[in-house]
């Protein structure tokens, strides 16, 4: 197996409460600053060699904050930042966004949005239909009863590529597998939509996951995407609200372990270095 990895999903953030509404009871582990020094150490001793950093906050300084940064980190590769893509002043946030230092695309959380169907707003999508023309990406974040709205969403934007954030969210802590599995897999139909095999052990139950538990979903991602268009995400410091770094890294290797090496490295550091076009490919 290869000891190079690229982990695509993790944040930082300095923390104070009112930015934080969704850090709630039984999560006061993530009521602190989390920032590059600890998180480099972690992942390097793990054999990360490059990371995709994601927004935490919606707001255009925080997408200016991360892409600082990253300018100061040789580990982080890209950055996933957020825009007012609803906003008449889309295109003009995103010409002075993405010509900051290794920004690569935008997220918003949908799944926090009132009305569940946000994503099929005309002016969100007009956001939307801009990015490429400044070679951004596009990470989806939702439930998995949002996934059929998502579809339709996708269709309106051939050639756009999106990546959907922590496999869409299944409902693993009552371990139910349909329908996120079969509107998953039509969702997978999209050649230009990528899967992150990140966050599933804070969707089961945080002190009693098991290896086991996870193995249909690990299954169900994998069968429909293949590992050319998976890749792997630790989503820190979310995760260790259901254990170390480590613990993740080493189900997520258990998981690949029947891969060929070509399928490994691609899963590992191909499918991120492609999708989000990062500055420096990472060597075997």
């Amino acid at each position: 197996m290869t000891s190079a990895w690229i982990d695509a999903h993790h944040h930082f953030w300095r923390y104070v409460p009112e930015d934080f509404p969704w850090i709630a009871s039984g999560m006061e582990a993530l009521g602190r600053d989390c920032l590059p020094p600890e998180f480099e150490r972690m992942a390097r001793a793990e054999g990360v060699a490059g990371t995709v950093v994601v927004q935490a906050r919606q707001t255009t300084a925080e997408t200016e904050w991360l892409s600082e940064l990253a300018a100061g980190c040789e580990l982080i590769r890209g950055v996933v930042g957020w825009a007012p893509l609803a906003s008449p002043s889309a295109a003009r946030e995103l010409e002075r966004l993405s010509g900051l230092s290794k920004v690569k695309g935008m997220r918003h959380v949908l799944h926090d949005e009132p009305d569940p169907f946000y994503m099929l707003r005309d002016n969100f999508n007009r956001g939307i239909a801009l990015l490429k023309n400044y070679g951004l990406t596009y990470d989806i974040l939702i439930f998995e009863s949002q996934l059929p709205q998502t579809i339709e969403f996708v269709d309106r934007h051939p050639k756009q590529r999106f990546i959907v954030d922590h496999i869409a969210k299944p409902r693993i802590r009552e371990r139910q597998l349909s329908p996120w599995r079969e509107n998953l897999r039509e969702l997978s139909l999209r050649e230009d939509v990528y899967c992150k095999i990140s966050g599933m052990v804070t969707e089961a139950k945080w002190d009693s996951w098991t290896e086991e538990q996870l193995a249909p979903y690990f299954e169900a991602v994998f069968e429909a995407f293949t590992p050319r268009r998976t890749m792997f995400g630790s989503d820190w410091p979310v995760v260790t609200l259901a254990g170390p770094y480590s613990a993740w890294v080493q189900t997520v290797k258990k998981a690949i372990r029947s891969f060929s090496q070509d399928e490994q490295q691609r899963f590992l550091a191909g499918t991120a270095a492609e999708v989000y076009a990062l500055e420096k490919q990472i060597e075997e």
